[in-house]
């Protein structure tokens, strides 16, 4: 597929926009359309709400980021495409793309900003970035493991730290996930800043590891009525205060159980959007004092059904953004002795556990091991736990996004049924340690159309832009975004065409156009449109050129906005957003 220099249409699109241009450019894709279907804007009744995601007709490339080291940790280089084979639920695949990388040290460019033009993405981002993304996590983490999660990130940072190694700092709090700095290679700055961060006192503290326990193995219902179970075990009236306590607080660490999972997904979701338009495997460190649900295999989802999508949609952006997760078990060392729990609900009653059939206290603790475990393998990064000293998976996560190799396969497209497809890759030649995501989820459990509703909705609301598809949003003003009060306020977007049409099948394309201005205080105002058809050949030679462009606009009330535009390929589930700020004098 021909590939659009994005950098001229960036060029092009920096220069004036009278209102006569303004129109050429809403002809130029009515013409583009005109045998397409224009749909009312995304948010609207679905028509058929039972439809599930299928695979479409063009080959559907797999790619498979593989790291290879031999037995004291060095990376292996040199290898060639006959070296290894690849393996999907058992089945060797024809390995169709190979590639060995050595990832660029340089930073990616922060993106284009003009008076009035705004973008998601720079036109000078190419090539594979060797790119680490630490996330601290003050949801899953207790409030004094917080604080060694810092200490031990600064200690890495002021000892270890490779001068051509990109960091990004983000947190997880109680407001989501938020960017703490930008990318960078200045270790000094990112200690100031960490020095500067304080603990947050998540959901889950002071709940007994007892009750976290008995949250995690019961169901809501079974929760619900523990307190008459516990009862039965219970003989004495101090005994049976304690297992009523217990039956309340295994409840409450449900309920916050929840809300983690909810958080942690969330956070998950909009960290790989962002990174889903920069070439290249990336490593995200997840400074963690928890995974907050159980899984007993690589296929497990959460048991709320809203969480289990949730979770299945996480995954897939990881797996397509080529995001590998490195957990760190931030608290240390453990003991799995109850009575170094200030927290447990008295003396052991081995009744308890028999009668609720949950975890014993200490598979519990080993559980959430293997939890972390579990979920860094499935997107081929590695857990490190059980230690007071975390460096070595910083250190470990910044190597391997620096050093790997690409192994790519076509998906079987007569194979739609949605789920998880167990990934293998095996090394023929010489004895090494192979890493390489261990799966990932095909389709969805969702229907297709509230799928599609979800992403635009979540885009809208992430707080950081989304990549997918690089977008560049320009107001037709003379400089700053500044509209007058009664007028409206013109903008046009524009995207490379090889984004969003399907050359393998067709011409095809399918896309929202979505939009959403906000201010504090009143409800957003939202619009869109959905427009799907076939380019013909001459259409296609436009669009290769010049991209896909519309047009459109907004009236608000006076007032200071942030305008939100969300593009969706819905051929293929990709997504690119831009917020700019609007002033309405």
């Amino acid at each position: 597929m021909a590939m659009i220099q994005y950098a001229s249409i960036r060029r092009r699109w920096l220069a004036a926009i009278s209102p006569l241009t303004g129109l050429f450019f809403f002809l130029f894709v009515f013409s583009l359309c005109a045998a397409a279907q224009n749909s009312a804007p995304p948010g609207s009744s679905p028509q058929d709400s039972t439809s599930l995601p299928t695979f479409k007709s063009q080959a559907t490339l797999v790619e498979v980021p593989t790291v290879v080291t031999d037995k004291h940790g060095k990376h292996i280089h040199g290898l060639n495409k006959n070296d290894f084979r690849v393996f999907e639920n058992g089945k060797e695949e024809k390995i169709a793309v190979f590639e060995e990388v050595t990832a660029t040290d340089q930073r990616p460019p922060a993106p284009d900003r003009a008076a009035n033009a705004f973008s998601n993405l720079s036109a000078k981002t190419e090539g594979r970035h060797a790119l680490t993304v630490v996330l601290l996590d003050q949801v899953n983490t207790s409030f004094l493991d917080q604080y060694d999660a810092r200490r031990q990130l600064i200690k890495y940072l002021a000892a270890n730290l490779d001068p051509k190694q990109i960091f990004g700092l983000m947190i997880l709090g109680r407001n989501g996930v938020q960017k703490v700095t930008d990318f960078t290679q200045d270790p000094t700055s990112l200690i100031n800043t960490l020095k500067k961060l304080s603990s947050e006192t998540p959901a889950m503290q002071g709940l007994s590891i007892d009750a976290q326990a008995l949250a995690a193995t019961l169901s809501v219902d079974q929760l619900t009525g523990l307190s008459q179970q516990l009862d039965g075990v219970a003989r004495d009236p101090e005994a049976r205060m304690q297992r009523f306590a217990l039956g309340a607080d295994a409840l409450e660490a449900r309920y916050g159980q929840e809300r983690s999972i909810e958080e942690t997904m969330r956070a998950f979701l909009s960290i790989a959007w962002s990174l889903s338009g920069i070439p290249g495997r990336k490593s995200l460190v997840w400074a963690t004092g928890s995974f907050p649900f159980y899984m007993d295999s690589p296929s497990a989802k959460p048991e709320n059904p809203h969480l289990s999508v949730l979770y299945e949609r996480a995954m897939q952006a990881l797996n397509d953004a080529q995001v590998s997760v490195y957990p760190i078990d931030v608290r240390g060392l453990l003991m799995n002795s109850r009575e170094a729990d200030p927290t447990a609900m008295g003396s052991r009653n081995p009744a308890l556990m028999a009668a609720t059939g949950a975890f014993p206290r200490s598979d519990y603790i080993v559980s959430t091991i293997e939890n972390l475990k579990t979920f860094a393998e499935m997107t081929g990064g590695r857990a490190f736990y059980n230690s007071n000293d975390f460096t070595i998976g910083y250190k470990q996560a910044a190597e391997d996004s620096s050093s790997y190799y690409v192994l790519g396969y076509y998906l079987n497209s007569g194979s739609t049924k949605p789920g998880w497809r167990k990934l293998k890759v095996k090394l023929e030649s010489q004895h090494a340690d192979v890493r390489a995501r261990e799966g990932f989820f095909v389709g969805s459990t969702m229907d297709a159309e509230s799928a599609h509703k979800a992403d635009v909705n979540f885009a809208l609301i992430s707080p950081f832009e989304s990549t997918g598809i690089p977008m560049l949003v320009r107001w037709n003003t003379a400089a700053a975004p500044i509209a007058e009060q009664g007028k409206k306020a013109e903008f046009a977007i524009v995207v490379p065409a090889n984004s969003v049409v399907n050359e393998l099948d067709q011409n095809q394309f399918d896309i929202d156009f979505v939009w959403e201005a906000d201010r504090n205080g009143a409800p957003p105002q939202r619009n869109g449109r959905t427009t799907r058809g076939k380019l013909d050949a001459e259409a296609l030679a436009k669009v290769r050129k010049e991209g896909v462009f519309y047009t459109d606009s907004l009236q608000l009330p006076p007032g200071q906005y942030k305008a939100h535009f969300v593009v969706r390929n819905n051929l293929n589930g990709r997504i690119g957003s831009v917020t700019t700020p609007l002033t309405v004098n």
